[in-house]
């Protein structure tokens, strides 16, 4: 499997009151665990490339 970068992600933003960027996802808490044991080699099931061109893919 490859590996995914969460800040290529679709859910992945910016949260201004943090000051920080997190995931927008509600993840439960066996992904989170996953997510913090594997670290980098995390591969998320819910990951989606941040595709800004997608609706105008629909109307041509």
């Amino acid at each position: 499997m490859a590996r995914t970068n969460c800040e290529e992600c679709a859910y992945f933003s910016y949260d201004e009151e943090y000051d920080s960027y997190e995931c927008d996802f509600a993840l439960d808490e066996d992904e989170i665990a996953r997510a913090a044991v594997y670290g980098d080699y995390y591969v998320c099931p819910h990951f989606q490339y941040r595709d800004e061109y997608r609706i105008v893919r629909k109307q041509i």
